[in-house]
């Protein structure tokens, strides 16, 4: 019998030498219920039952200090039953190790994911969960800008019935006046467009809602205008079209255009008054740079968006660079799945396919909050996983947005089960003034992330990061001391300090071992 079994023998029967002096009396329903538990146990060959047994007993004695002697079951017997259970399971577990560290640690690991799951779904419910009051504003948007099923249905219908003007955004939202005054008062700025499909997943009684923020500019990003950086990567150009931070990664940032313009935009700058797709000289340029430079491995083709320019074009950008030896990898960044999904058309998945083939494809998106993610979404991603090596999300933390626990887990989560893999979360940058309303405390953003750790799935978990002449990190180290020659480190998910052994770094740097031995 283990440490953990014998202690628990121990909470059941007391100490060896300890006697009990009366039996008490046992309501008659425990008595039953306890007696099915031990019938269950004596006559299955399963595990369950015994756990269920020993737990129930373990139960009973600390809230009505009556021991298994009581209900006329011996410690001899439960010795039996105790190895029954670790001849049974096919790691040796043992009844102690499950009733009395297990399942408490299970538990205690409940308590901390109760209040996620309690308000998840209220707090930051997903498009999935939203479809039919989204399928009424579908209906509704429909009918006031005279749209049939089929235009709807179209990435050509969506755009040629975009929203992109104040006038048209209030009749389909229900605006308060004062908004609808700083809302003209912001689009004499900043471009606002959006889908038809992307303002159906506004919720119309939500004045803060997140999918709203991110499309309407607010008169903040007229009050906020300061000093602007310069625009991104203007010193990090070093060749038409061309932005690198690093070595071997760089970015075509091939169009301006995009479907929907976000409101926290880090490439605001690029935008323009007017959509463009560049002259063949710019992209051959560009190209030209790539094929001079043998150490670029990476290649990003982004914009604007990338899914907005034609197949014909992201099928000889793609092509060309496959034509180029030292380019191994090749990614787009996109948000149209969730703005305009019906893009997604069968040409475009088999030309990922055709060059992922080739050399792998990933795709890069931006998804915000849970709630831009619907039935058709979903599926969008599902398709397009299937014709690239994966796709990842590069979320940004926005106040209002996703600035929760709840929140945040809620969308990681969420796309995860859409066939996409969580990337990075990005602190809002600090380049555009304009953006000031959204930035949340660096600190704020770890503690979100570091919660997220021992308490959903670790490919769920994505990388922390703040862009600053080039993507750096900004987890917390979980190292925070030393004790002789071992690692004293802080599980993130509770606050518990554990010792782990470290390499012996002599041993590391100066000793052989196996066929380099001396």
């Amino acid at each position: 019998m283990d440490q953990f079994t014998r202690e628990l023998f121990e909470e059941l029967f007391g100490p060896a030498d300890e006697k009990i002096s009366e039996i008490p009396k046992i309501p008659e329903k425990l008595a039953l219920e306890v007696d099915a538990l031990f019938t269950s146990t004596k006559d299955t060959e399963r595990t369950g039952p015994a756990i269920d047994l020993f737990s129930r007993l373990k139960k009973i004695k600390k809230e009505l200090n009556i021991s298994p002697d009581a209900f006329g079951i011996s410690k001899e017997t439960l010795t039996l039953f105790a190895f029954k259970h670790q001849h049974l399971d096919e790691h040796g577990v043992t009844v102690g190790g499950r009733v009395n560290r297990a399942l408490p640690i299970v538990e205690q690991a409940n308590e901390r994911v109760a209040d996620y799951l309690k308000n998840k779904d209220t707090e930051a419910p997903s498009g999935i969960e939203l479809w039919d009051r989204i399928q009424e504003n579908v209906r509704r948007i429909k009918s006031i800008l005279n749209i049939d099923d089929d235009e709807w249905s179209s990435y050509s219908g969506q755009l040629r019935h975009c929203i992109d003007s104040v006038e048209k955004l209030s009749n389909i939202i229900d605006l308060p006046s004062q908004i609808i005054e700083e809302l003209t008062r912001a689009t004499k700025s900043y471009r606002m467009r959006l889908t038809p499909y992307y303002a159906s997943l506004i919720q119309p009684d939500r004045t803060n809602d997140p999918v709203l923020l991110q499309s309407v500019p607010t008169g903040e990003m007229v009050d906020n205008i300061g000093i602007e950086m310069p625009p991104v990567a203007a010193d990090h150009s070093p060749a038409r079209l061309i932005d690198q931070f690093y070595p071997r990664v760089l970015t075509i940032k091939a169009t301006n255009m995009c479907a929907m313009y976000c409101t926290h935009c880090l490439r605001i700058a690029h935008i323009g008054k007017k959509d463009r797709i560049y002259s063949d000289n710019a992209y051959e340029e560009a190209l030209n740079y790539i094929r001079n430079n043998t150490h670029i491995r990476d290649v990003l083709i982004t914009g604007g968006d990338a899914f907005v320019l034609p197949n014909r074009m992201i099928k000889n950008i793609l092509k060309a660079l496959d034509d180029i030896d030292h380019i191994k990898m090749k990614r787009l960044g996109t948000r149209i799945p969730v703005t305009t999904p019906w893009r997604v058309d069968s040409e475009l998945l088999e030309i990922l396919e055709e060059s992922n083939d080739k050399k792998p494809v990933r795709v890069v998106t931006q998804i915000n909050t849970a709630q831009e993610i619907t039935p058709i979404s979903k599926n969008a991603f599902k398709r397009i996983s299937k014709s690239v090596s994966a796709v990842l999300n590069q979320a940004v933390l926005l106040k209002g947005i996703n600035d929760t626990k709840v929140k945040m887990w809620k969308l990681c989560e969420t796309i995860q089960e859409s066939y996409v893999r969580p990337y990075y979360i990005f602190n809002c940058s600090y380049r555009n003034p304009q953006f000031a309303h959204f930035r949340v405390p660096i600190e704020k953003g770890r503690d979100i992330v570091e919660s997220m750790y021992g308490n959903i799935s670790g490919d769920a978990i994505p990388r922390y990061i703040a862009t600053a002449g080039g993507k750096i990190p900004l987890h917390r180290s979980n190292v925070v001391g030393h004790e002789g020659s071992d690692i004293v480190m802080k599980k993130p998910w509770s606050g518990e300090k554990v010792r782990y052994p470290d390499a012996d770094p002599d041993e590391y740097a100066n000793k052989n071992f196996s066929f380099a031995k001396n």
